[in-house]
């Protein structure tokens, strides 16, 4: 049975028994701050289980896609080297929201795996927590397991807890045993030979813990299971190491042909393929969840992930960038499951070429410092050169740990944390923080007793109520004429800063007195918080208001909303699905948009987007907007924004045919009301994240009336047209090129005019011939003597110094037949450089360096001769 049938059949069996078929969840957690990753199939119904987050249904089946690379769950050293360590892997998961219990988890799991996928129950072996003598009697009364294969173990291996306090239980697991074959061992799971594998936890949601460690029974208990989908894979296909099932194989088989390999010839081979086939699947996975390679956090992890595999890579002779073509076969083989590989299938493979080409540059050079650390035979690799290794070169700890471990050594891990974390600190130091203020108390309360009814997406002015006045950070009564505050009515039409739309300004009046509302903000909940100025007269709580937006700064960000939402679509289009919205700032002035890419846009992708754009503007297509079910509105196409919440009932705003987002911004009425967007710039931002700023309407037109001014009077300095500004600089650059070249020759002649004829200083040392001489020259001038000199001498050292007051310049020139076999230009210059007080380096062939001495000069040319003795 191959994996997808596995899938297929398990996904079948729990929805035959009134189980919801509930998608994987992306790899970043949605619903839970605490994790880097998802790492078990449970954490998408967390809020679930808590009772924060009803859905329509008590029974849910799932296979979700899970990484374990951090925290407590980090299997990432152990890859390669063991059959059952992965960094991706999948969960295949039953669940009950307080509906059924434990017979019935118990004998959904027995049937299923004996039944449905065959395996042999003689071979199956159950382990319950001690105490859970309910279970005990379950599988061997009910079920029919021999009391034999049920064996008892404590709490370390079977119970279950959320955290400190919260959800907790028992659980049973169900084992496989591998027989004879891998060992005589007969002691059952109990005994933790690696004969008998675990392949189903059935955990038992029964009890809360409080802050003192006391279990309380919940009303409603409920079932999480978790069953690791390689390892049924490897029952099912009858192999012992999942790295054998099909989850697997093609990979292997694929990397061992691009590294001219046989699989199961050699275990150190088997160890680098295999790593590489893990790896491959983490990366494509992660990378179409949009994680991208940085180092921060995910980012950081994506990349160790990445690095390590290329790492492997070289071991076993792989040269250039080969892990995008894995990651190829990855797509191929699991894009029917998880259909966001296929549809970002290029991006994937750009990415993850991208990242290998970048450590590509400085692989030799990180290599070359630790073999000169090798050198040394150092007791182990010290936290400095750890730190310089990652902080350089792009060697995450682990893969310096990897290294060292072939030659025998340890990392002076503490040295390198100590550094890393003094790294920091400087950064905290310099950081002057995000300019957000936690959210008091004094709103969540406001919010839960006066929720604002917003009527702006029908209407710019209302009648309503003050409900609340808040004035430095407190509620009062009333605000008089010249103090500032904040507002709170019963209804409201002005919208609210989120979503990337920047508030809504205006005025309040009543009778007697008027507040100019400077900014609308919602800091918690459903809450609209006019942030006034009072002007005229006194504004209390329960006072009768009319609010009036400001139209025309509304008018300017709601064409600037749907222009966003045009542009989200453009960029799709020309550049792949696997954009998502990173962020955005639509205001009345511009619009600014944040999204996942990871390379600068080109002049023609540009060209394309804003076509695409302006094309949408003229067809002047209506802006729907409705409210309807989340679900409905994600089956109709809606776009959702990644990792973002929505409630039960969602609103989409849609351009017809072009754009489909679910939103809560105001927008213009048809498309054609924006009038005329431009582009401003592209820029790169964050790892992976590319920024675009444009501008639309009355605000395009100024932007390119602007850019029309400069360019004529560019012109106008050239004594040229606007139309023919490109020829006029084109002139000017080719008459700067002539006259730069014109003067470094007048330059090189004056002075080999004051230096003289160096070839007349050179002398013969053995076969070589040996010019050491002060040079007089900027440093250009002295690299073109230096080749000039080695060129003409033949087999050659030139020494060329510069001097002036405070400084030296000194370059050392090797000729071709003699650099890196008898001389290093490198090498002599550090012992030269080291005379002047100074340090340097460079190729064999040709170094340069500094120094702080120069009457250090005269004595240091004369040792030259000495050092090609």
């Amino acid at each position: 049975m191959d994996s997808s049938q596995l899938r297929a059949r398990f996904l079948a069996y729990f929805n035959r028994h009134a189980h919801e078929i509930v998608r994987s969840s992306p790899l970043i957690p949605q619903n839970d701050p605490t994790l880097f990753f998802v790492n078990a199939g449970m954490v998408q119904f967390k809020d679930v289980f808590l009772g924060a987050d009803p859905r329509p249904y008590k029974r849910a089946t799932t296979v979700q896609k899970c990484l374990r690379v951090s925290g407590k769950h980090n299997d990432l050293e152990n890859v390669g080297h063991t059959a059952r360590h992965h960094t991706l892997f999948e969960m295949l998961g039953n669940f009950s929201f307080g509906d059924y219990f434990k017979r019935e988890a118990i004998k959904y799991a027995w049937d299923l795996l004996t039944n449905d996928l065959g395996i042999d129950a003689g071979r199956l072996w159950v382990t319950v927590y001690e105490e859970d003598d309910e279970a005990l009697a379950l599988w061997r009364d009910e079920v029919g397991v021999p009391a034999a294969r049920i064996q008892k173990l404590g709490a370390k291996d079977n119970f279950w807890a959320m955290g400190d306090t919260g959800p907790c239980g028992p659980c049973t697991e169900i084992h496989y045993d591998h027989g004879p074959k891998i060992s005589d061992d007969l002691r059952g799971p109990a005994g933790e030979d690696p004969r008998y594998v675990e392949i189903w936890n059935l955990v038992f949601m029964q009890y809360e813990r409080d802050a003192s460690g006391t279990l309380h029974p919940l009303p409603r208990p409920s079932i999480d299971t978790g069953s690791g989908l390689e390892r049924v894979a490897a029952v099912t296909q009858g192999v012992y190491s999942n790295y054998d099932t099909d989850l697997f194989t093609p990979i292997i088989e694929h990397a061992a042909r691009l590294a001219n390999v046989r699989y199961r010839d050699n275990h150190d081979v088997d160890t680098a393929l295999k790593v590489i086939a893990d790896h491959s699947r983490a990366a494509a996975f992660l990378v179409a969840d949009g994680v991208m390679p940085s180092n921060e956090e995910r980012g950081y992890v994506l990349r160790r992930i990445m690095r390590r595999g290329i790492r492997y890579g070289v071991k076993i002779g792989l040269k250039g960038p080969f892990l995008y073509e894995t990651v190829q076969t990855v797509i191929d083989r699991f894009s029917d499951a998880y259909p966001e590989l296929g549809e970002r299938s290029t991006f994937i493979k750009d990415v993850v070429k991208t990242e290998e080409e970048r450590f590509a540059a400085t692989l030799d050079r990180g290599l070359g410092l630790l073999d000169r650390e090798f050198d040394k035979k150092p007791p182990r690799i010290s936290g400095e050169v750890a730190f310089t290794l990652a902080d350089t070169y792009g060697f995450p700890v682990d893969l310096t740990r990897l290294i060292a471990a072939e030659r025998g050594l340890e990392v002076d891990e503490a040295g390198f944390e100590a550094l890393r974390e003094e790294q920091r600190q400087r950064g905290r130091l310099a950081w002057k923080g995000s300019g957000e203020e936690a959210v008091s108390a004094l709103w969540h309360e406001l919010a839960r007793k006066f929720p604002t009814q917003f009527v702006g997406y029908d209407v710019d002015s209302a009648t309503s109520e003050v409900v609340a006045v808040v004035s430095e950070g407190a509620g009062v009564s009333s605000l008089p004429e010249g103090s500032e505050g904040a507002v709170l009515a019963v209804a409201t039409p002005f919208y609210a800063e989120s979503g990337g739309q920047v508030g809504d300004t205006g005025v309040i009046r009543w009778e007697g007195g008027e507040a100019e509302v400077v900014d609308t903000t919602r800091p918690s909940g459903d809450i609209h918080v006019h942030h006034v100025r009072v002007t005229r007269g006194t504004l209390r709580a329960g006072q009768p208001v009319d609010l009036h937006v400001d139209n025309g700064r509304r008018d300017r960000s709601r064409l600037n909303h749907t222009a966003t939402h045009l542009l989200h679509a453009a960029l799709k289009k020309v550049l792949g699905e696997h954009v998502m919205q990173k962020g955005s700032l639509v205001g009345p002035d511009r619009l600014r948009f944040d999204f996942s890419h990871h390379k600068a846009m080109t002049a023609d992708e540009l060209r394309r987007v804003e076509d695409l754009v302006q094309r949408e503007i003229l067809a002047n297509h209506p802006v729907a907007t409705e409210v309807c079910d989340v679900d409905a509105a994600k089956a109709g196409g809606a776009m959702a924004l990644f990792g973002e919440k929505y409630g039960d009932q969602v609103r989409v705003v849609s351009v017809a045919g072009f754009s489909k987002e679910l939103c809560g911004g105001t927008h213009a009425r048809r498309s054609g009301d924006i009038g005329f967007f431009k582009l401003a710039s592209e820029s790169g931002i964050a790892a992976g994240v590319r920024r675009i700023e444009a501008q639309t309407g009355w605000g395009a037109l100024a932007y390119v009336r602007e850019i029309e001014s400069r360019a004529a009077a560019a012109a106008g300095l050239l004594k040229s047209s606007p139309d023919k500004l490109a020829d006029a600089v084109q002139k000017l650059v080719d008459d700067r090129a002539r006259l730069q070249k014109d003067l470094d020759t007048a330059r090189r002649e004056a002075a080999r005019a004051a230096t003289g004829d160096l070839r007349e200083k050179a002398v013969t040392i053995g076969d070589i011939k040996l010019v050491a001489a002060e040079f007089v020259g900027d440093a250009k001038a002295m690299r073109d003597e230096a080749d000039r000199l080695r060129d003409s001498l033949g087999t050659a050292v030139v020494v060329l110094a510069g001097r002036d007051e405070q400084s030296v310049r000194l370059l050392v020139a090797v000729s071709k037949d003699l650099a890196g076999k008898r001389y290093d230009a490198g090498k002599l210059i550090s012992a030269l450089s080291s005379m002047v007080g100074g340090k340097g380096g460079g190729r064999p062939d040709l170094a340069q360096a500094g120094g702080t001495d120069p009457s250090g000069v005269p004595a240091m040319l004369a040792s030259v001769a000495g050092l090609l003795a």
